[in-house]
């Protein structure tokens, strides 16, 4: 049981603590206030404090952290009025100056370098010799740093070091006349260098060394190349490294080297490619690509899932990287293949087949809901290889059927898995087909039964079924898609009749040319194929009308008037002018008879919605 004497006398001089720093407050505050109260005379007696039977009396505890300062005018926490100042100054003090002293340091150690150097005072071992020991000096003395808690500036001595033992071992191989080692020493030398700066980095949990270590280990090649094509050797130690790093991005949360990693092998591969590539040798270069692309598209797959610290989902590595690898993988075997397409497309569908294997792993080893981001865009990733392989496989008219059939197999499959993504996809796949049906044109040799009429009837299926389908189950934003749906199947099926009509008179009047003394009959070709283009519209125009009337839709109805204006246009300035007599009676009456028509179902349709809104009159 605690003594009741020591607790009074704990209390006592928390109360004496707490009054010297109300005191000190109001002195910085400006508040008179009477100085804190002196113990004077002898003390009271002190009365026994009866124990608490159901437990022991314990000392409070002080507070471990005093309470803020403040400003004298105005009450702002010192802490927070100078917070930025004290960033600012620390920024100085700790990183700007370290830098600069390093940088100073290195530039007044080359001058006095290069000053030997000029007087013979040291020769080429000497230097080499100087630039390892000090490399090697720099990397020791660091941890004295960083052993006492100075790790940034440990870290700059390192990279300051490392960088001295990577030019030391590349000046003893490539800069002197005389050779001191052979470039195969150098580059062992230089891979050993490496190797243990990534063990020093993950015993120290660094991993600022690591990108020390990769951008010495990518630039050890570079650094020793020899003009000659060592293909093998190169990829077998670029594709070492990459996989060294995905290693270490299974264990640590550090996506920055993989950034690193990849940047480093696409800068060498391109390179070599530059320099050394031959299709002789495409085997094995295919090989090396497929092998590196495989290591960057296994990320996702086998890296700890990461979510993303400035925004709701996964990390921008596991979004940003995957398409990047495929897109880089891709225009590799683009450059290799670019004369053999029908190889280019098995490579294409053969990447979709694979994306779509790693979308699915993906899928069952990551069940987060921000996992499905990474998931869709592997089966994006899929479906762009598809489209590719499309036009490369196809030609022709082929290429926008292709597109098409593309654009309604992804809606399907969007609708039954309820998948907005797969939405966009078809989308894009259907704006591409129909793109490529209006700017290139296709040629028709007989009538109906053409590709040209059979692309168009594919187009108009796509198009009719996501207007039958969408009008049913689409929400109300997207009720604005499906009437521009609807007004484009509308605008394709006129434009397939009027070329279908165009092509049979443009065949008679090459035919007609053949036979002498055949103007007038090319003339009277001319004139029938003009009369039918009109009767084709405003039969079309009659015939939406009349659907607008069935379904009860004035959208339909408002085409078909558009329609009709256009027809209108057609035979009241263009026929009047240019068609016969003949021909233009027959325009214009019939015109006028469907126009009378349609005014009469418009009269009937709404005296028959008058009666029923107009209430009934008694008797």
């Amino acid at each position: 049981m605690a003594n009741p004497q020591d607790d009074l006398e704990g209390l006592k001089a928390q109360v004496v603590a707490l009054t010297a720093r109300i005191y000190v407050l109001e002195q910085r505050l400006g508040v008179a206030a009477p100085a804190p109260p002196q113990p004077a005379g002898p003390e009271p007696p002190i009365r026994p404090v009866t124990p608490q039977p159901t437990g022991t009396i314990t000392t409070p505890k002080q507070p471990t952290t005093p309470p803020p300062a403040y400003a004298p005018t105005f009450g702002v926490p010192v802490s927070q009025a100078r917070k930025s100042d004290i960033s600012l100054e620390k920024r100085i003090g700790q990183y700007w100056l370290n830098r600069i002293g390093i940088a100073a340091v290195l530039f007044g150690v080359s001058f006095f370098l290069k000053w030997a150097f000029d007087n013979n005072l040291i020769g080429p071992a000497g230097r080499v010799a100087i630039g390892l020991i000090a490399g090697i000096g720099l990397v020791v003395w660091s941890e004295r740093f960083r052993s006492k808690g100075y790790k940034p500036f440990s870290y700059s001595l390192k990279a300051v070091g490392i960088g001295a033992l990577y030019l030391s071992l590349w000046a003893a191989a490539r800069f002197f006349d005389v050779p001191l080692i052979s470039i195969q020493v150098a580059f062992v030398a230089m891979v050993i260098v490496t190797a243990a700066t990534v063990v020093l980095a993950l015993t120290q949990d660094a991993q600022l060394l690591v990108l020390f270590a990769l951008i010495g280990g990518f630039g050890t090649p570079a650094m020793l190349r020899t003009h000659e094509n060592h293909e093998i050797t190169l990829f077998c130690y670029v594709a070492m490294l990459d996989l060294a790093v995905l290693v270490i991005a299974i264990f640590k949360p550090w996506r920055r080297l993989l950034w690193a990693s990849f940047t480093g092998t696409v800068i060498l591969y391109c390179g070599w490619g530059i320099d050394h590539y031959s299709n002789d040798q495409r085997s094995i270069t295919v090989f090396f690509t497929i092998l590196l692309a495989a290591i960057f598209a296994a990320i996702p797959v086998v890296t700890p899932f990461e979510r993303s610290t400035r925004f709701k989902g996964p990390s921008i590595t596991l979004i940003v990287l995957p398409l990047l690898n495929a897109v880089a993988f891709f225009l590799a075997l683009y450059a290799m293949y670019y004369d053999e397409k029908q190889t280019l497309t098995w490579y294409a569908l053969g990447l979709a087949a694979g994306y779509l294997a790693l979308s699915e792993g993906f899928k069952r080893r990551v069940t987060q809901e921000e996992g499905k981001v990474i998931n869709l865009i592997h089966v994006a990733i899929a479906i762009a290889f598809i489209t590719i392989a499309i036009p490369l496989k196809l030609s022709h008219h082929w290429i926008t059927m292709g597109w098409l059939v593309e654009s309604a197999v992804l809606l399907w499959i969007a609708v039954q898995t309820r998948t907005n993504f797969l939405r966009y996809m078809a989308a894009a796949a259907l704006v591409l087909g129909l793109i490529r049906l209006l700017l290139f044109p296709i040629y028709a040799d007989r009538l109906i039964f053409n590709a040209r009429f059979a692309t168009y009837a594919i187009a108009i299926a796509v198009l009719g079924g996501i207007v039958y389908f969408g009008g049913r189950a689409a929400s109300e934003k997207e009720q604005v898609f499906i009437k521009v749906a609807a007004v484009v199947l509308n605008v394709l099926a006129l434009m397939a009749l009027t070329y279908e009509a165009q092509d049979y008179f443009d065949r008679r009047q090459v035919q007609a040319y053949t036979i002498a003394g055949s103007g007038e009959y090319y003339q009277q070709l001319w004139l029938k194929r003009e009369f039918s283009l009109s009767a084709i519209w405003i039969i079309y125009g009659a015939a939406l009308m009349a659907i607008g009337f069935w379904k009860k839709t004035a959208f339909v109805r408002w085409q078909a008037l558009v329609l009709i204006a256009a027809t209108i246009l057609k035979v009241f300035i263009y026929d009047s002018k240019n068609l016969n007599q003949q021909y233009r009676i027959l325009s214009f009456i019939g015109l006028g008879v469907a126009l009378l028509a349609i005014s009469f179902v418009y009269f009937k349709v709404s005296s028959r919605t008058s009666e029923k809104s107009s209430p009934e009159t008694p008797v």
